[in-house]
């Protein structure tokens, strides 16, 4: 790369957001509006006709958010704030990406497997999508219509079959693919982050291997020059500190831009002359990449690039429609009243934990123990109504509970986990007790514990589970049913408020 001229947008604050990320762990997002600083370096000169200008709007994590985390960020938000910010036409000099993890998140989303979002992101013009780790969240068939009902292809270098070593085409999902955009033949390759089988179900990733991002791209960009890119573009749902790390490890291959995902992050920044960019979550916010490039010469001349939230952008009427359609059929399926609370719950808070946990052994009696991982709580109980679709929105995947048997000694390892919310146990004195009784751990003795499905097959680090107990009996009860029996049975209403059971079920 050759910069003439560079405008370089530093971030002062990140989109606050709530996304566990794309892993099941928490990521948390201070709420501040980035602000940008410009530097300014000498004009470009005179180039002739050689140059072409193409624009990248970069977003990633979207998680179902299409209606906006608050009013006025929505999807069509954003689609107005780029016609008026960016000039923004979906076949002009664009190139409109995602990092990936488009659909798991509230509702509207969550309820349809995602069929809601893709008809969004057709409505936006998006050009290509990285396969993040929760694109897996509803199994691969759901993957399999995502990608045939989706305008633009699912890209990822990295996923291979471990039969035979080959990209899972059959299911959408391509390494690359080359997109012509104002005479430039763009190469555009995905990745997906090397975390995904303890980051999403691993039943459903089975058949795959994952390979290390610099051992794809070494393969994949050869193959892509050859089929005819000039100029070579990579969305990947990967955290920023991996990026860079990337960044270093390539910079033989004349990458012009590295896209991230998966932790939430809104930044703009280069390594070794190629542009880094994450688009933060939401559509709360996105990333942009300007390059002026010498098509004679293959060559990227200059860059502008920097990030920018989504605010004072009219609703796009076409996106807007779509999303209030959507939205009237998840409410007209979900937006039955099943209690009030006058505070609400905060995601992942002791409330919450005590929620999800007391309330599978409230369902299921015969348990001692009941766990659960924080990242599967993705949103807060709002206060006011409480609705399935609430519910749904906090507990969106499609996780079923699971009964093992574990000795008093493995059960104490499984609540040590930082990751762990635990119900019918409590802390005193440095030792676990039942709730129930009041009794101490035994080692030796033998307990009945709940845990979900994800957790049993390995997600979050608990691959221990299946070692303890190989024979796990599946109980087929959706996780999110006995908290929504639980809710439903306290009959509560705005004249008697739930608050008082909420707390008690914490102890307080």
């Amino acid at each position: 790369m050759k910069p003439y001229k560079r405008l370089i947008l530093v971030m002062m604050g990140v989109i606050g957001l709530v996304v566990i990320g794309c892993r099941q762990t928490a990521v948390s997002t201070p709420t501040t509006t980035p602000t940008e600083e410009t530097v300014a370096e000498p004009a470009l000169e005179e180039t002739g006709d050689a140059i072409r200008e193409i624009t990248i709007l970069y977003t990633n994590d979207e998680h179902g958010r299409m209606a906006g985390l608050q009013a006025g960020a929505s999807a069509a938000n954003l689609m107005g704030l780029w016609r008026t910010a960016e000039a923004y036409q979906p076949d002009g000099n664009f190139l409109l990406l995602s990092g990936g993890d488009m659909w798991t998140g509230p509702a509207i989303s969550t309820w349809f497997q995602g069929q809601s979002m893709a008809e969004v992101m057709n409505a936006m013009g998006y050009d290509a999508a990285a396969v993040g780790n929760h694109e897996f969240d509803f199994g691969l068939e759901a993957l399999q219509a995502r990608a045939a009902e989706s305008d633009f292809p699912f890209l990822s270098a990295n996923i291979r079959y471990k039969s035979d070593g080959t990209t899972p085409e059959d299911l959408g999902i391509r390494p690359y693919t080359i997109v012509t955009v104002n005479d430039i033949q763009v190469g555009v390759i995905g990745l997906t982050t090397t975390q995904t089988p303890t980051t999403t179900n691993p039943v459903n990733i089975t058949e795959f291997d994952f390979l290390a991002y610099e051992t794809a791209l070494r393969e994949v960009v050869p193959q892509v020059r050859e089929t005819g890119a000039e100029m070579i573009v990579v969305p990947g749902h990967i955290c920023q500190t991996s990026l860079e790390i990337l960044a270093q490890n390539v910079s033989d291959l004349g990458i012009a831009l590295l896209g991230g995902g998966h932790c939430n992050e809104l930044f703009a920044s280069e390594v070794n002359d190629i542009v880094l960019l994450e688009g933060g979550t939401a559509f709360a916010g996105y990333a942009y990449a300007t390059f002026q490039f010498d098509i004679e010469n293959d060559e990227v001349v200059s860059v502008d690039y920097g990030v920018r939230s989504n605010s004072g952008g009219a609703a796009d009427p076409e996106v807007e429609a779509i999303v209030m359609r959507w939205q009237e059929e998840a409410d007209a399926e979900l937006n039955r009243t099943i209690g009030y609370s006058e505070g609400g719950l905060l995601r992942r808070s002791q409330g919450m934990q005590s929620l999800i946990t007391e309330a599978w052994l409230w369902a299921y009696p015969t348990a001692d123990v009941a766990i659960t991982n924080l990242g599967g709580m993705r949103a807060d109980l709002p206060p006011g109504d409480i609705t399935l679709a609430d519910v749904v929105g906090v507990m969106p995947f499609e996780n079923v509970i699971v009964e093992l048997l574990l000795t008093g000694e493995q059960l104490e390892v499984m609540l040590g986990q930082d990751s762990a919310a635990v119900g019918g146990v409590y802390r005193e004195s440095f030792r676990w007790h039942l709730k129930a009784t009041g009794e101490e751990l035994d080692p030796d003795a033998f307990y009945t514990v709940l845990v979900n499905d994800f957790m049993y097959a390995g997600g979050d680090d608990y691959a221990l589970l299946s070692v303890y107990d190989p024979d796990g009996y599946n109980t087929a009860i959706n996780w999110r049913q006995p908290v929504i029996d639980w809710i439903m049975a306290q009959a509560s209403s705005p004249d008697a408020p739930i608050d008082d059971a909420f707390a008690a079920l914490v102890g307080e």
